[in-house]
């Protein structure tokens, strides 16, 4: 079966195509379509042509992602899938352009790009992924709108708080880890220190959550207050941003909850399993992975979203050790905020990260540790379809520790023992007379050792 390959440049409103055989020999120079139903259309008819001419073929398409634009090309093609013999990936454009430069394309114009992915697809078979149908997509664009509301809180609460400095400082004290709906409400009804301290105690108390001590206390601390803003313009400021902070919560939570009754993935079940995991941060885990499918380890997705270390060993000295940091930042981000959730409430992260914090390492490096612990778990979840056991974590540590063995070979020197009398470095030197005796004890307590090789040379020549 004679394999075809369409490269598919997207742009907002129109779309660059070209189709390679799998020699890289152009079977069908570029052309436009627009993204409207008329150029759908000419494309269901182009594919309807050629797989008339060739019955027997199959065709390999891509689209970049390029934040949205390609949805509708994606999603035709995924259409066409019920006629055609047809295949549709979504590609990463970070692989396409290191490819493009790897191939000396200084001049980058719509009809190279779409060369490019044709051209990815063919030399690249193993880092595409193609898909049938995407069940992420009302997901991705709700998860995104959920995103949006949640910065603009955060952007209201920063404005807040610099307003409660000068005309509620006191307040402030209630705002060190989150703002309560019942502070929203108190600052829509008081929203400076001097409106509170002429507020009588009882309507304060008639709030939620306030008893009338700490409405009695709230009023006492209002009359001593050092605030310098009292007028209008800061009252209706405070006012107005408080409400809109409540109602951006309230639409937050009713998204949240829409995402649980229309679309409940056993994914998002099995990932709610981990405590510290809630369905906001789930969907974007979910989103930032994919079908979890494409990797087939879990060092893959960590590479992925990018928690690998990397550093630099040079002749004596190792250097540059850090995490990578490579990727999207959007899946490293979501995992920070688990990983700070999951040092107070999960005590199998809580234990790696003090364990760390005993090693000497500081609060971020052991948090980056935590992180990767947690996409190792977030893999095994979704490989297994398991919910989340502390007791599979402490089960495979034991039983990778009984397979250790107790000193360390060293397969760099397999095939000559380490030799103290070859010229290296002080530090060399030192580091050879550690991994000997190390090495000896090893062999001595390993029955299953390799012999030496120069051995095996001398008893053939004999």
């Amino acid at each position: 079966m004679q394999k075809y390959y369409l490269g598919i440049d997207v742009s907002k409103g129109y779309a660059d195509l070209l189709m390679l055989n799998s020699n890289k020999k152009t079977i069908e120079e570029c052309f436009q379509l627009d993204d409207t139903f008329d150029g759908h259309n000419r494309l269901y008819h182009f594919l309807h042509r050629f797989f008339a001419a060739r019955p027997d073929s199959v065709l390999l398409a891509a689209v970049e992602s390029t934040g949205g634009y390609e949805n509708n090309w994606f999603h035709t093609l995924l259409k066409f899938q019920d006629s055609f013999n047809l295949k549709v990936a979504r590609l990463n454009p970070s692989g396409v352009n290191y490819h493009s430069k790897a191939c000396f394309n200084r001049v980058v114009t719509d009809k190279t790009a779409a060369r490019s992915i044709a051209e990815y697809l063919i030399i690249h078979p193993e880092n595409v992924s193609y898909q049938t149908d995407d069940k992420l997509t009302s997901l991705r664009g709700k998860w995104k709108f959920i995103n949006s509301l949640t910065r603009q809180k955060s952007r209201f609460l920063t404005q807040l708080e610099k307003l409660l400095y000068v005309a509620h400082p006191e307040i402030l004290l209630y705002c060190k880890d989150n703002v309560s709906q019942w502070l929203l409400k108190l600052l829509e009804l008081c929203p400076t220190a001097n409106t509170l301290a002429n507020t009588p105690v009882e309507d304060i108390a008639a709030i939620p959550y306030i008893s009338k001590s700490r409405a009695a206390e709230l009023v006492a601390n209002a009359k001593k207050s050092v605030a310098s803003a009292s007028d209008a313009l800061t009252e209706d400021s405070i006012r107005t941003i408080a409400a809109e902070i409540r109602n951006l919560q309230q639409l937050i939570n009713k998204q949240t909850a829409l995402i649980e009754k229309e679309n409940p993935l056993p994914e998002i079940l099995l990932l709610k399993s981990f405590d510290a995991i809630g369905t906001n941060s789930a969907v974007g885990l979910l989103i930032e992975m994919g079908p979890v499918e494409r990797f087939p380890t879990v060092k893959h997705l960590c590479s992925y979203w990018g928690l690998h270390p990397v550093f630099k060993t040079s002749g004596d000295s190792t250097s540059g050790i850090h995490m990578s940091k490579q990727g999207r930042k959007e899946a490293r981000a979501i995992l920070f905020m688990i990983t700070m959730a999951a040092i107070v409430q999960n005590p199998l992260i809580r234990d790696v990260y003090y364990r760390n914090l005993k090693k000497g390492k500081s609060k971020l490096d052991a948090m980056g540790v935590c992180m990767h612990k947690i996409a190792r778990i977030v893999y095994g979840m979704l490989k297994n379809k398991t919910p989340f056991n502390p007791d599979i974590d402490r089960r495979n540590q034991a039983r990778a520790q009984q397979k250790k063995p107790k000193g360390k070979l060293n397969r760099n020197r397999r095939h000559q023992k380490l030799d103290r009398k070859a010229p290296v470095s002080k530090r060399q030197y030192k580091k050879r007379k550690e991994q000997e005796m190390s090495q000896d004890e090893a062999v001595s307590s390993n029955p299953r050792s390799i012999p030496c090789p120069d051995v095996a040379v001398q008893e053939t020549i004999s």
